[in-house]
């Protein structure tokens, strides 16, 4: 299988001005690349990479001020997506960062440091026993640009549409087995409660629920780890101009998980069944429930959210979509931190 340098995962790191942004998605347009502000150079900086001190940037909001303060050349409006996204043009573009690649290097270098150490050695425990080849497993985020503190997580990127639906499946076995890696416990659930609510205002409870059951992510050597799992680039349906989508605006509703198959990939879906629309603008005349198909977000939270059956409560963006000559269908996008929720009710 051969991915394309230039996705989910990947860094970009700009000319002249030695930013760092994360890439984002798997369509993009043929000028530039969807990419997030991740780091930038900045004296007070707790990270030093070739001379210079970094900081880094997390909370979305933060991002697009800090753009539009220093670097609007890296913001853009997209008629396509219909929202200004962050970018880095092709001629601006110094380096792509590959996790596959640096996997690669540092399975092959002698001489690790101690985080090194625990990344090489978790990589290789999901190699041998959760039947990965090594060719589709990397190593994403701080580490693989070499901004990463002594304690930065572990961010894995799975390549590959079967071999990660197999993977997860061969988690649950590798959880249960005598190694270094575990699921979060209890105490590890609280600590991580108020970074991934985000403000959103959802209980502990609820929180919990859906958190403790949820695979990609865990401990290993006592360091967190995450997962994101890539599709096969023959399963990416259609390329970034193939589609147009049109922000209708905020809405909250009642729906039915019909399939959740694709809940652990980046980007995350779920096919639904709109049972009742619960808030919005547009008038329920306008709005035939029957064609609101999807739950989508490139956010990890939303991973493994929902499982197929379970009746949920859904709160985000709702757009309309239409794919080349298709009849068009709605979806809804969950993207901020604080607003957007999926709540499962039974």
């Amino acid at each position: 299988m051969i991915t394309p340098i230039g996705i989910e995962g990947d860094y970009i790191e700009t000319k002249k001005t030695h930013l760092f942004f994360d890439v984002k998605g798997l369509h993009h347009p043929n000028d530039r690349k969807i990419c997030f502000i991740r780091f930038y150079p900045h004296e007070n900086g707790d990270r030093l990479k070739a001379g210079l001190k970094y900081k880094k940037i997390y909370d979305l909001d933060k991002r697009y001020s800090f753009l539009k303060t220093y670097f609007p050349n890296h913001l853009f409006f997209s008629p396509e997506l219909d929202m200004e996204l962050q970018c880095v043009k092709n001629e601006e573009i110094e380096k792509i960062y590959s996790p596959r690649t640096y996997f690669i290097s540092l399975y092959n270098k002698k001489v690790l440091s101690k985080n090194e150490k625990i990344s090489k050695s978790l990589c290789k425990l999901f190699i041998n026993e959760g039947k990965i080849p090594k060719n589709l497993i990397g190593i994403t985020g701080s580490q693989m640009i070499g901004l990463n503190k002594q304690n930065s997580d572990i961010d894995l990127i799975i390549y590959g549409t079967q071999i990660s639906l197999n993977f997860q499946k061969n988690l649950k076995k590798i959880y249960n087995s005598p190694n270094k890696c575990r699921m979060y416990s209890k105490k590890d659930y609280e600590t991580h409660y108020n970074w991934r609510v985000g403000g959103s205002g959802i209980p502990y409870e609820t929180f919990f629920k859906t958190e403790s059951r949820k695979l990609h992510q865990g401990k290993y050597e006592d360091r967190d780890f995450f997962i994101r799992y890539i599709k096969s680039p023959e399963d990416w349906k259609g390329n970034y101009y193939d589609y147009n989508f049109k922000n209708l605006g905020r809405i909250s509703i009642k729906a039915e998980i019909t399939d959740s198959t694709n809940s652990i990939f980046t980007p995350c879906s779920y096919k639904i069944k709109a049972i009742k629309i619960l808030k919005s603008i547009i008038s329920r005349e306008k709005l035939p429930l029957k064609r609101i198909h999807e739950i989508n977000s490139y956010r990890g939270r939303f991973c493994e959210q929902a499982v197929t059956n379970e009746i949920v409560t859904v709160i985000g963006k709702l757009e309309q979509v239409q794919y080349k000559e298709e009849q068009e269908y709605y979806r809804i996008l969950l993207s901020d931190q604080r607003c957007d929720k999926m709540i499962v009710l039974t």
